[in-house]
């Protein structure tokens, strides 16, 4: 069933053409991403379906009875209203019935009450108050009691994300949705993406949720888009093998090029039918060899100050914010070409641990020493916004008009920019002009063109498309000096650090050898060895530690464990379907249907839980 038809869609602001005569087509149940460059039109191609933009010609059409839910990039919430406010706040038909029946309690409205719980049991919308809990849980927003003008941007996006997923539509349209979001909560949208029955339509540049989630991939490039029938390594392998029939095709046409234009300099002008019809496929022909097959290379000589044998040392450093202890006795020494990661819960102290490193943020106790020969290059989030009105040269020239390479070397600001990305036609724009990840890059060019020998970068692949971060990456493999990343994307982080520091509760951090990954697979099997009734443990026989052996079937404890789930869930089904019954038969008075209708919700939960226990269990028999 097709949900979505586009065609010979075309879109221009001004003189510069964003996509010309785009067209596709999207089935029910299909996961699709868009992928391209910085400023080449994703989210203005996403505008333009949803009608937010004008298009300058073709044909947008949806399925009339679909539902559909869109995130945007940015937010636009009231800021006089709390989390709880906005979140049933919706057109949902179950949210606004919750709304109404919260509200009939705050009144003690019985016969509203009544009325209302009727409704909710017959369109079954119990379950959706307890996944209301669960969402606001999962993206850290407990305290809904809150008032949106207080809240942070990331909190604002989050809430957005919240409210569409409540929207139980068919399509989802989402932009750049892991954005703000840490580990954990990246982990769990791209599980529940992946379950959900909701087509997909979205931008993103995580790597990692790419390859799992979508299905097919759309790649927006030189004002055409190309359609990739798999995930993220399909569309690596089939865009490397279209590049490749692309640069044949090329190179025969600029041979056939150059003997065509022997035979038009000799020729004089044409009168004949053949005549004319060889100079037309003459320009058809120049017109592919005119293709610029060259790809734009991040590469940075740049001269960098020798590290000295002594570069950062912490001393027994501790650091708390009234009750909350952010590092506890913390010893460390950084080694030469340290390239370590900083994961952690939101709050934990990742950026006050950076700003301690960096002296901005004064310790309680102990001492942190720097090595005389340390030049830091730090990439903040909270950097200082760069000046509308100046042009993107002006930008650069403003930390120097020449910068100093290897042998003596140097190289010009206008140099610089085209090797980070920016081409000649680019270098006279106004800033403002600039996409959001073009001004972020911009950003990360004035921080590494101060030479520096110890890098630390907080998120610095926010707003980056996938191109630009996969040179970002090739020049941070070739950097001779420290390396210090917090980033949420786990595809570079995988690539760029060999161990992490993982800021646990009460002030305490783990080292852990191994990047991303590594480390997420090591805290499941943790995770999974403490579970009750799991003997898949190691086992210590005279201090000596036997590895674990896979596990192929369950144990005595575990098959007791099993029976029991089988015998709970049925008994927690019962007591759903009496919980149920008292909230319709409108016998209960107000506190009663208030504590009945919690008890349900913990009902439900309960039985997910259970499940998901007793389905793990199930995989060994």
């Amino acid at each position: 069933m097709n949900f979505l038809s586009v065609e010979n869609l075309t879109k221009s602001f001004g003189d510069r053409l964003l996509f010309s005569d785009v067209s596709f087509g999207i089935d029910q149940g299909q996961k699709v991403a868009i992928v391209a460059k910085n400023g080449a039109g994703k989210t203005t191609l996403l505008n333009c379906l949803m009608g937010k933009e004008s298009k300058d010609s073709g044909n947008v059409v949806f399925r009339n009875d679909i539902r559909m839910a869109f995130m945007e990039q940015a937010e636009n919430l009231p800021l006089d209203k709390t989390i709880d406010e906005v979140i049933y706040d919706h057109s949902s038909p179950k949210l606004r019935l919750i709304k109404s029946y919260n509200e009939a309690l705050e009144n003690n409205d019985e016969e509203a009450l009544s009325n209302l719980f009727q409704e909710l049991t017959d369109l079954d919308a119990w379950e959706l108050e307890s996944q209301v809990k669960q969402f606001l849980s999962v993206f850290k927003l407990e305290d809904v009691n809150q008032n949106i003008a207080n809240l942070s941007g990331g909190q604002k996006k989050r809430i957005t994300l919240i409210k569409v997923l409540l929207s139980d539509a068919d399509f989802l349209l989402l932009d750049e949705p892991t954005n703000h979001l840490d580990l954990d909560m990246i982990e769990w949208l791209e599980n529940y993406l992946s379950n959900s029955k909701s087509t997909l339509l979205m931008v993103t540049h995580d790597r990692y949720f790419l390859e799992v989630v979508c299905d097919t991939i759309l790649e927006l490039s030189n004002e055409t888009l190309f359609k990739y029938k798999g995930n993220f390594s399909y569309y690596l392998a089939k865009k490397a093998e279209r590049e490749e029939q692309l640069q044949s095709t090329v190179e025969k046409a600029r041979n056939t090029f150059r003997k065509e234009l022997e035979w038009i300099r000799r020729q004089p002008k044409a009168r004949g039918t053949k005549q004319k019809a060889r100079i037309e496929s003459f320009h058809e022909v120049k017109k592919v060899a005119s293709t610029n097959l060259t790809e734009s290379e991040l590469e940075l000589p740049v001269k960098m100050e020798r590290l000295g044998s002594k570069i950062i040392e912490f001393h027994k450093v501790s650091k708390a914010f009234d009750e909350k202890k952010i590092l506890s006795s913390f010893s460390y020494n950084v080694q030469r070409k340290e390239r370590l990661g900083i994961v952690g819960k939101n709050g934990t102290g990742k950026t006050t641990f950076l700003k301690m490193l960096l002296g901005e943020e004064p310790i309680d106790a102990g001492k942190i020493v720097q090595g005389e020969t340390v030049v830091f290059g730090h990439f903040s989030q909270e950097l200082k916004p760069v000046d509308p009105d100046f042009k993107v040269i002006d930008v650069v020239k403003e930390v120097a008009e020449f910068i100093p390479l290897e042998k003596g070397k140097q190289l010009s600001a206008a140099q610089l920019l085209e090797r980070f990305l920016f081409p000649r036609s680019m270098h006279y724009n106004f800033v403002r002009k600039l996409s959001g990840g073009e001004r972020r890059r911009l950003k990360l060019l004035r921080v590494l063109m101060s030479n520096p020998n110890f890098l630390i970068l907080d998120e610095p692949t926010n707003d980056l498309d996938i191109f630009a971060m996969a040179v970002l990456e090739e020049y941070l493999r070739g950097f001779q000096g420290c390396l210090i990343v917090v980033s949420h994307d786990r595809y570079f982080m995988d690539k760029m650090v060999d161990h992490l520091f993982v800021f646990e509760s009460e002030g305490q951090i783990a080292d852990v050898i191994g990047n991303y990954t590594t480390y997420r697979k090591k805290q499941k099997l943790k995770i999974k060895n403490t579970k009750p009734g799991n003997s898949n443990v190691e086992k210590k026989v005279n201090n000596v530690s036997e590895p674990s052996r896979a596990k192929t079937k369950l144990s005595f404890k575990e098959k007791v464990e099993f029976e029991a789930l089988e015998n709970d869930i049925e008994q927690l089904e019962l007591s759903k379907i009496r919980y149920t019954n008292q909230l319709s038969n409108g016998d209960l008075d107000g506190d009663k249907l208030f504590e009945t209708g919690n008890k349900l919700a913990e009902v439900v939960e309960a039985i997910e839980l259970k499940t998901n226990r007793w389905l793990e269990l199930s995989e060994y028999l």
